[in-house]
């Protein structure tokens, strides 16, 4: 057995600890060492790998449309801050934004409140009435549409793996190190984090422990004697062909269509030459952490829906389909980020509910600049912080796919 002393470690080596990687050696006032521990390093049941890959402004609360405007200029600078030699990351962006539809009084009224937080934080959204929305999007038949909300730029989705493999090569060009083993006990003396133990059957000292560990993030967190509302949630993605595609139709951003989420709940959006569609599960229990069966149940209940709203999406062919997981946080569906309320050099980037991939930049800048001055100085992320776990005090986002 061997022992070994970081400054950090991190729990869990996709987006989001990879982040936390980059940032700490990016940043010129952090002379430590940090060491990534991941179980799995294909990383192909991560919520990363498999998520739709996707990022959006149309927020209610403010933090989280700050977050992910500056998810959205790192997304545009990747390339030039990723390079590695010669190599330069293109995340493949496709800026053509989210379009969130109201069917009811009370989804009309939501939209409206969240337009104003996020027009307060500078963001580029319109709202559309129906006439507005038929003449920009003509194959959506919109008769039971109260209202629409359009993001114009800094919405869109982009490549998942390639924003992971950017920060992993990057950090571990500026020293960070990955390590493939499983953290299987976390040492605590009083109210600080000692150090972890390995399946290999290593011990590594730290100074702080990052949890980064998704879905398995809560079970970390126990090993240390923290309660954590963060558990695995099964989300089915489909990719259809359409025998009449839409794709082009649209007056705006050059006929290009955007993420459209229905008054069902389901969403659409282009996918290559198909296009990409899921939905939140009427019934939506825990699963294994092992298990990615899809449910297939899921495509006749979205079709129909689809089918309702454009006839183009009427005759449509499944070819593809997979599962995926959130980490969920059962208090309140919002990322958990930050020191615990006692054991302050245990850190928490958890529980983003399906938001991981888009928010993992800001998340990992932040934890960052914790670790190396004590304190957020950018994007004072307190509001994410894990005290309303100990005050059971939810932190409600209104606008959760």
């Amino acid at each position: 057995m061997k022992s070994r002393k970081y400054d950090v470690v991190i729990v869990g080596g996709a987006v989001t600890g990879s982040s936390c990687a980059y940032f700490l050696t990016a940043n010129p006032d952090f002379d430590g060492s940090v060491a990534i521990f991941e179980m799995d390093p294909s990383f192909s049941k991560s919520a990363t790998a498999l998520s739709s890959s996707s990022i959006r402004h149309q927020f209610s609360n403010a933090i989280n449309v700050e977050i992910s405007q500056f998810g959205t200029q790192f997304i545009r600078d990747f390339a030039e801050r990723m390079q590695v030699e010669d190599s330069k990351p293109d995340l493949c962006f496709r800026e053509n934004g989210y379009l969130f539809l109201a069917g009811t009084k009370r989804q009309e009224e939501i939209l409206c409140a969240n337009h104003q937080a996020q027009i307060a934080c500078g963001a580029d959204v319109v709202l559309m009435d129906k006439d507005e929305l038929v003449r920009a999007f003509p194959h959506l038949n919109a008769e039971d549409v109260r209202l629409a909300s359009y993001g114009r730029s800094g919405e869109g989705w982009f490549s998942n793996t390639g924003l992971m493999d950017g920060f992993r090569k990057k950090a571990r060009e500026q020293g960070a190190e990955y390590v493939i083993d499983e953290v299987c006990a976390v040492h605590r003396k009083a109210h600080r984090i000692i150090g972890v133990s390995l399946a290999g059957g290593d011990t590594v000292e730290c100074d702080f422990l990052i949890n980064a560990a998704g879905t398995r993030s809560a079970g970390i967190a126990a090993m240390a004697g923290l309660e954590l509302p963060v558990e695995p949630r099964k989300r089915t993605l489909f990719i259809f062909d359409c025998a009449e595609s839409p794709q082009g139709t649209a007056t705006v951003n050059g006929g290009q269509l955007p993420l459209m989420i229905d008054v069902s709940g389901a969403f659409c959006r282009p996918e290559g030459e198909h296009f990409m569609t899921g939905v939140s599960p009427g019934v939506d229990p825990v699963v294994d952490t092992d298990d990615f069966v899809p449910r297939y149940d899921e495509f006749e209940m979205i079709w129909e829906q689809l089918a309702l709203r454009s006839k183009n999406f009427e005759a449509i062919k499944l070819v593809n389909v997979w599962a995926g997981h959130y980490d969920y946080n059962t208090l309140d569906q919002n990322a958990i980020v930050g020191p615990h309320s006692a054991v302050k050099n245990f850190l928490f980037a958890s529980g983003f509910t399906g938001h991981g991939l888009q928010q993992s930049p800001a998340v990992g800048r932040a934890l960052s600049e914790y670790v190396t001055y004590g304190e957020y100085r950018t994007l004072d992320l307190s509001e994410l912080g894990y005290e309303r776990v100990i005050r059971n005090e939810p932190f409600i986002e209104q606008a959760i796919i």
